[in-house]
């Protein structure tokens, strides 16, 4: 499955990445985590760090996945807001899970602090303004829940959005305490932790199936050799649906650019993240060497001709986006665009914990919008469920949940 098409601006912020080898034996451990993106890489950070024996193999080299397409806006609100999850699954669960991805949010701030390789984690506001007048009312009702469950933001009308930016929309709800982040850094530098402490990880390894032989779960290479283990975590992605297809979720196709270098941010204030109310919906951030990222205008079909086709003209429509409420930022032009598969579901939860026909294994799918909170979130449950055997939240997010 290809996950992304065109050109890639993480992969050449790191000119020397770390390289691993292929797995050319048959070895053993405790655990196996089978894909090395981000939810791959937090596995490792947590399971290492408790000692277990752990090994890490991707079909690919590290981070080359759908982690080199993230855009690397770290928030903790949702694809589907408070509001609706109240609405969803009653009020105690809703705020629970949005308090799970600020704590997520938090903590992986933290994380950034003690890995040798930075992944350029900068710590930034967020704007979540109305695209239309009809879209006030929500963003009160919004702004009513995050207030009652003490998150940290402010409803800004439109005259206050207008002395902040240079565009003007009907309101915005402005959150503080969110972040950026080079999402290839991130992964590559987890995985030079997890390595440092003795993790084994292999690449351009593919595993072709697996057994299990009594207490013992063997997984197969494409090559011939097998890894013994006692528990296993597929954190692969949205290709995990050819391995075992659910339901509830639904593939697409997204968009996303990277301009040049710019001299200015004239209007843009305090270089917050934005995005807005409408579905599919733009988004932007900036980066640390002075571009701005911009994805959005999403299509129902995951199919790659399909999403390729329109990639140029889908490039070209973001920039224009991004001119119109910025007006001010002299010569701004596309250096990078590319097109990927985005993954969802049906209620907006991710999926994080065990499925039937998998025994002793575990997978991490933190599908929405919100991709690298939600593998946050799951990183901790799957820890503890392998350490503990348990975790308090697990229900929330567990595949046969109500």
């Amino acid at each position: 499955m290809n996950v992304k098409t065109g050109s890639l601006f993480w992969v050449n912020t790191l000119p020397s990445p770390s390289s691993y080898p292929k797995l050319t034996k048959d070895v053993q451990c405790d655990v196996l985590i089978i894909g090395g993106g981000e939810a791959g890489s937090l596995c490792s950070f947590y399971l290492v760090n408790s000692g277990l024996d752990t090994v890490l193999v991707d079909k690919r080299q590290v981070a080359h996945g759908s982690s080199s397409a993230n855009t690397g806006l770290l928030q903790f609100a949702n694809d589907k807001s408070l509001t609706s999850m109240i609405n969803t699954f009653g009020e105690d669960r809703g705020a629970r899970f949005y308090w799970m991805c600020k704590q997520a949010v938090e903590e992986l701030q933290h994380i950034t602090t003690q890995l040798e390789l930075s992944p350029d984690y900068i710590q930034r506001s967020s704007l979540y303004y109305a695209s239309q007048p009809e879209d006030v009312q929500s963003l009160q009702t919004e702004y009513n829940w995050l207030s009652k469950y003490g998150f940290p933001v402010t409803l800004l009308q439109s005259d206050e959005i207008k002395e902040r930016y240079s565009f003007s929309k009907p309101a915005a709800l402005y959150s503080e305490g969110d972040g950026e982040f080079n999402p290839f850094k991130l992964v590559h530098s987890l995985l030079q932790h997890a390595h440092k402490k003795g993790m084994s990880i292999y690449a351009e390894t593919e595993i072709i199936h697996h057994a299990l032989e009594g207490s013992t779960l063997v997984f197969y290479t494409a090559e011939g050799n097998c890894i013994r283990c006692k528990k296993a975590i597929f954190a692969t992605g949205y290709e995990t649906q050819q391995i075992k297809r659910n339901k509830t979720v639904m593939l697409s196709s997204s968009y996303a650019l990277v301009t040049k270098p710019l001299p200015s941010f004239t209007g843009w204030y305090e270089r917050s993240l934005i995005w807005e109310t409408a579905r599919p919906y733009l988004y932007l951030r900036t980066t640390v060497d002075n571009r701005i990222v911009a994805g959005g205008l999403d299509i129902d079909s995951f199919d790659e001709q399909e999403r390729d086709f329109h990639l140029q003209h889908k490039a070209k429509l973001l920039l224009e986006q991004v001119q119109s409420l910025f007006p001010g930022i002299p010569d701004m032009h596309i250096e990078y665009s590319w097109a990927a598969t985005f993954g969802e579901t049906h209620d907006g939860l991710p999926l994080i914990g065990t499925q039937p026909d998998f025994p002793q294994c575990y997978f991490l799918l933190g599908y929405g919008g919100n991709g690298t909170v939600s593998t946050m979130v799951g990183a901790q449950i799957i820890h503890d469920l392998i350490i503990k055997g348990f975790h308090t939240d697990a229900h929330l997010v567990a595949f046969a949940r109500t």
